[in-house]
């Protein structure tokens, strides 16, 4: 079994470079992060390049350890450059049907039930993180992020979010203000997120890289 804690000095390339040769295969790509599963299947790891909000899921996760409607975070840790290399639980996609169940149980919030502690601390996190995190966006009640385990329980995941469309566009327009936003350590690499590669140009990505360039 790999001992992530030997990770914690990598950046995200080097990283996403140890996980094929352990026999881990990708098996989704968000617009943020790369995520590879595990050989057995039981584990994910979810690689980033520049990440500024998936640290407060992470703690939403930390603090409620345990909760049936969180995943199991067996490691984390932000890498040089301004990444992040998370491992969990594996999930598996939810139907239609469990998701909808999910937001309108989220919404309702019954004392009872148990979404109503996981919505209280994210709700509290929030408040404190859109004090704190350059561009953040908030609470995510997308219906896919909700997910379920093998035996059919369901899972809350990625219920934060930055503004990337926000960030890339001032990224292009006012590079000093990404500069003050996130120092330099942090945003080294913050033209190679996954949406970037997927979905940009290659004049779009020279111009994203040109803008990153002049702000050093």
């Amino acid at each position: 079994m790999l001992d992530f804690e030997e990770w914690r000095g990598l950046n995200h390339r080097a990283a996403a470079g140890r996980l094929p040769a352990a026999g881990w295969d990708v098996c989704g790509i968000g617009d943020w992060a790369v995520v590879w599963k595990s050989p057995d299947g039981s584990r994910v790891a979810r690689v980033c390049a520049f990440e500024p909000a998936y640290g407060v899921f992470v703690e939403l996760c930390r603090g409620l350890a345990g909760h049936s409607l969180l995943p199991r975070i067996d490691f984390d840790a932000p890498l040089p450059g301004g990444g992040r290399l998370t491992v969990m639980e594996a999930l598996l996609p939810a139907d239609a049907e469990l998701r909808t169940a999910m937001i309108a149980r989220w919404d309702a919030a019954e004392p009872a039930d148990p979404v109503a502690s996981v919505r209280a601390e994210a709700e509290r996190l929030n408040a404190a993180a859109a004090a704190a995190v350059p561009f953040w966006g908030g609470l995510d009640r997308n219906p896919g992020n909700v997910m379920r385990r093998a035996c059919g329980e369901p899972v809350f995941v990625d219920l934060f979010y930055a503004q990337g469309r926000e960030i890339y566009e001032v990224l292009l327009k006012d590079p000093g203000a990404i500069a003050a936003a996130f120092p330099a350590e942090r945003r080294e690499f913050i033209c190679e997120i996954a949406v970037i590669a997927r979905e940009s140009s290659p004049e779009e990505i020279a111009a994203l890289r040109a803008a990153a360039d002049r702000i050093g």
